[in-house]
């Protein structure tokens, strides 16, 4: 008993003393709410108003599971992201009862499904596209999805293994982002897109100028098959890229030709590049010294500029042209960016992707220069639209982001990604497998060219490459629908 009670004496004991500590804790607290000056609230409400902050916290993580309905969170709202959860596995891919979606939002893409489907025996496998045809080393594949541009140091280490493996086992590329190239995208052997932006990251001098003798070695690589030069990004057009210090480790200040622990902030555009002139000079420059297939990446929002090029084009020779143009969408996503950019600057691609199509079609290009779309593409509704604008292949980022385990948290730029995405805490990378998430990547790229391969049947075509504007439709302010082809007669792709 005595034991017992001396048990009981010293808990009763604990207990008080946390009572008192926490006591103080709030008089402290009181005392600091009431000297500050910089929160009204606070020091109006002292203590009580510090769970304002609180749950507007809490806010961001609870309404993707309580409040928000299917279809209405940003940037990706439920049934998005439930499709792609449904895509990593090689379950069945159906749905019962019937659609969640508003079919009369202005904007929404109906397809027009074909009086007689095709049979399966009548359908064909995807056809192949060439980018770069007639120079040393074109690039050929029949795929039509693929992985867009996200840095080592944007994402971590397994995100890149698992990614590279994953684009392995589907056949399709993985673009390195403007981080430089690290040994991680070339592990499993799978096909690279060499990205570098206006800090020439992994291609740079001391000084930041284009380094030759760096180019030259990407370029000698066997699994880089393109390079691609990044005007600008959906996110923050005019803005060069942002990462913060606290993601900068030595190994990617190495592989990029940076100090380590410093912020690396992109100038906002290429130095060498002032005009049209001296961008088709830098893309031949990158292409005869990388011997690949060279094109741009950028945020389109001027007809006028786009006349201007391919008019430059067409006196220069079809040789100068780019051999493919990534066109980015103005809601795109990042690691980082100003507000002002992400909401407001930059033509959607809805807009932008029929604006180059259509302007490479006047100027006689379309055959010479490759479209690549990118912008939201994270289900085959999307990508399919895509198609019919225009678009010879889709890319997406985020998409495959959700592929290996994203839960849109959004702390990309704070180092402390819950799902070792976009973090370099080692602690947090345990939870993201490679070779786990390889496979929920590669089951994801399938799922969606074999749902593309679905809607083209079901409007009477025999594969995806052969869906056309007139194949879509885009419900109107009014409630009604009209062809993508009457909206945009000038199409190459119209019937």
């Amino acid at each position: 008993m005595d034991f017992v009670d001396h048990s009981i004496d010293i808990l009763a004991r604990l207990f008080l003393l946390a009572i008192g500590m926490a006591v103080l804790a709030l008089f402290v607290l009181l005392l600091v709410d009431l000297a500050q000056t910089a929160n009204a609230v606070r020091r109006n409400y002292p203590v009580i108003g510090r769970f304002r902050r609180v749950f507007e916290i809490l806010g961001e993580f609870m309404r993707q599971y309580m409040f928000a309905m299917d279809r209405e969170e940003m940037p990706f709202n439920r049934a998005q992201r439930n499709w792609v959860g449904r895509a990593l596995s090689s379950g069945p891919m159906t749905v019962a009862f019937g659609s969640t979606r508003e079919t009369r939002w202005p904007g929404t893409s109906i397809f027009v499904n074909a009086p007689f489907s095709l049979l399966d025996e009548e359908c064909r496998a995807t056809s192949e596209v060439t980018v770069g045809e007639g120079g040393p080393n074109p690039y050929r594949t029949n795929r039509i999805f693929h992985i867009s541009g996200m840095s080592f140091g944007a994402i971590s280490k397994p995100a890149v293994m698992a990614l590279g493996k994953g684009a392995a086992m589907a056949g399709c590329w993985m673009n390195t982002g403007e981080g430089g190239l690290s040994p991680w995208h070339l592990e499993s052997g799978n096909d690279v897109v060499f990205q570098f932006g206006t800090a020439k990251n992994g291609v740079r001098t001391p000084g930041g100028a284009l380094s030759e003798e760096r180019l030259k070695e990407v370029g000698a690589n066997p699994q880089v098959k393109m390079i691609e030069i990044k005007l600008s990004q959906g996110a923050k057009p005019g803005k060069g890229g942002i990462l913060p210090g606290g993601k900068v480790t030595r190994e990617i200040a190495r592989i990029r030709g940076i100090r380590p622990g410093e912020d690396a902030v992109s100038p906002n555009r290429h130095r060498e590049v002032s005009n049209n002139g001296e961008l088709l000079d830098l893309i031949q420059r990158v292409r005869d010294i990388g011997g690949k297939p060279t094109g741009c990446k950028a945020v389109i929002s001027s007809p006028q500029w786009l006349d201007e090029l391919f008019e430059l084009i067409n006196r220069r020779g079809p040789g100068s042209a780019p051999d493919f143009i990534t066109v980015d969408s103005g809601d795109g996503g990042t690691g980082a960016a100003p507000m002002p950019l992400m909401d407001n600057v930059g033509m959607l691609l809805r807009e932008s992707l029929i604006m180059l199509v259509d302007a490479l079609q006047r100027h006689g290009l379309r055959d010479r220069v490759r479209v690549v779309a990118s912008g939201k593409l994270i289900t085959p509704t999307e990508v399919a639209w895509a198609l019919c604008a225009g678009a010879d292949f889709a890319v997406s980022a985020r998409g495959f982001m959700f592929a290996l385990g994203c839960i849109q948290a959004m702390r990309c730029n704070q180092n402390t990604c819950p799902t070792g995405i976009t973090t370099h805490n080692r602690r947090l990378q345990r939870g993201l497998n490679p070779p786990t998430k390889a496979v929920s990547v590669a089951n994801y790229q399938r799922r969606i060219e074999e749902e593309l391969k679905i809607i083209a049947h079901s409007c009477g075509v025999a594969e995806p490459r052969l869906l056309r504007r007139a194949h879509c439709r885009i419900v109107q302010p009014d409630g009604q629908s009209v062809l993508l082809s009457e909206l945009y007669p000038s199409a190459l792709r119209s019937a």
